[in-house]
């Protein structure tokens, strides 16, 4: 009888087609989220001027899809745990695209707030389960580089709405951007044929057949026979509610210290999407529409990701994040200051990198800390606490805004969360992760076949 375990089994696997198929599915799943999150910024002026609504009533119409990430992330990044990935992948596509195509059907502030609430829930809680699933299926020499490079999808998604919503309002309407996002429940079918389900979640639902199915396309010299046995490292296994697995086995400061830096990079996020432009041209620079900020902020966010992700995978993912972070607070400082255009551009895409970039890189971290069985609880509580920074960024920093501040200080407002969250990373517990206490026991094991 042979005793495999799945973890490590999918950790020391070669890159193959199946890896490229898991990673095509949840960059996809994650460029439809993010077109639909970016799309109500895109089409909000002209919302404004049909539905006749304040800068006020606008500002809490386009929150309301941020309440909604935030029970998304924290209620449905758990429920993945439970029922599934895929099912909870699939629940949540079906929220956030036939809701948001539903608000391009409201004539009316409050039916349009409700309807981006429910489509935010699928948002956020999306994001959770398929951060989760890149992370367990992703062999661990190239874990992050692969974990980000999915998330990126974000970034594109942002800038698809930013790219396709000028055409098509003006042709349209803004209701046709809206619309648009129905476009993904159509690939609903073939998302659930071609998406794997957890491994451990097989494992514990006994069913084995599917289980070897997967191991044999993670590692196609696998041969399985009927008396192999399959097992996952007690670290990797939930006993009692998930959400108290967060803090068991040493880990309760590092997750407070991972929801400190959520928040953290969150409200940087969300305060220079909602007011870059507004400073930018407070301070009397002319560079052009709003979407050329979208377009280098996203690019920015990007390159970051991609080259973040490349870094954590040769070097320390927990020191990779630290200079990110400190990046952040010196670059988003000096845009408070008098530079030429083009440094300008540079700085905007260095803060998309080291904002929008650095929180993809942090979901990548969190997916890695937790035991398989708790991953997607780990990175949806986390996500769900970091959504009241993004909530809070537009009315902290309006009401800075205000108060008519100089501009060197209303950068610094945005820059000092940088500050505190390389601080916070700094003192996560890097031996109490789920990916450091699997090597350990891996050297052990070694050590005990040679003796």
């Amino acid at each position: 009888m042979k005793t495999i375990d799945i973890h490590d089994m999918a950790d020391h696997a070669g890159y193959n087609r199946f890896h490229f198929g898991v990673l095509f599915w949840c960059a996809l799943i994650i460029i439809f989220d993010g077109y639909d999150l970016a799309v109500a910024g895109i089409a909000l002026p002209s919302i404004m001027k049909e539905m006749g609504v304040s800068a006020t009533n606008a500002g809490f119409m386009v929150s309301s899809a941020l309440f909604g990430m935030m029970f998304g992330a924290i209620f449905l990044g758990t429920l993945a745990d439970r029922i599934g990935r895929k099912w909870t992948i699939v629940v949540c596509i079906t929220l956030f695209s036939v809701f948001t195509a539903a608000a391009g059907m409201t004539s009316d502030p409050v039916a349009f707030s409700v309807t981006r609430f429910l489509a935010g829930l699928g948002i956020g809680g999306v994001m959770p389960a398929v951060v989760a699933h890149m992370t367990e299926y992703s062999p661990r020499r190239m874990r992050s580089t692969l974990t980000t490079l999915m998330f990126s999808g974000y970034s594109v998604g942002g800038m698809l709405a930013a790219v396709l919503g000028k055409g098509l309002i003006e042709a349209h309407g803004w209701q046709s951007v809206f619309l648009a996002a129905a476009t993904p429940v159509v690939l609903i079918p073939v998302i659930l044929k071609a998406l794997p389900e957890s491994m451990p979640y097989l494992l514990k639902r006994g069913r084995i057949d599917e289980l070897k199915a997967i191991l044999q396309r993670i590692d196609p010299s696998y041969q399985p026979s009927a008396d192999d046995h399959f097992e996952l490292h007690a670290h990797h296994k939930a006993h009692g509610a998930p959400i108290g697995k967060l803090f068991q086995e040493g880990r309760g400061f590092s997750t407070a210290m991972f929801w400190v830096a959520f928040f953290m990079c969150l409200f940087m996020v969300y305060a220079l999407s909602s007011w870059l432009t507004k400073l930018m041209a407070a301070a009397g620079y002319s560079l052009g529409s709003a979407l050329t900020f979208v377009l280098v902020l996203n690019f920015g966010a990007m390159i970051g990701a991609i080259g973040g992700g490349w870094l954590a995978d040769r070097f320390h993912i927990k020191h990779v994040l630290i200079g990110f972070y400190a990046t952040a607070a010196v670059s988003i400082t000096l845009l408070g200051f008098k530079v030429p255009t083009e440094l300008l551009f540079l700085l905007v895409g260095l803060a998309g990198a080291t904002t929008i970039g650095t929180q993809i890189l942090t979901y990548a971290y969190v997916g890695q800390f937790y035991p398989m069985a708790v991953r997607s609880t780990g990175i949806g509580w986390a996500s769900g606490v970091g959504r009241s920074g993004a909530i809070l960024a537009p009315i902290v920093i309006g009401t800075l805004v205000g108060m008519a501040l100089p501009l060197e200080q209303n950068f610094m407002a945005i820059a000092v969360p940088a500050v505190i969250a390389t601080v916070a990373v700094s003192l996560i517990d890097h031996k109490r992760s789920a990916s450091a206490i699997a090597v350990m026991k891996q050297g052990q094991a070694k050590v005990a076949a040679q003796s």
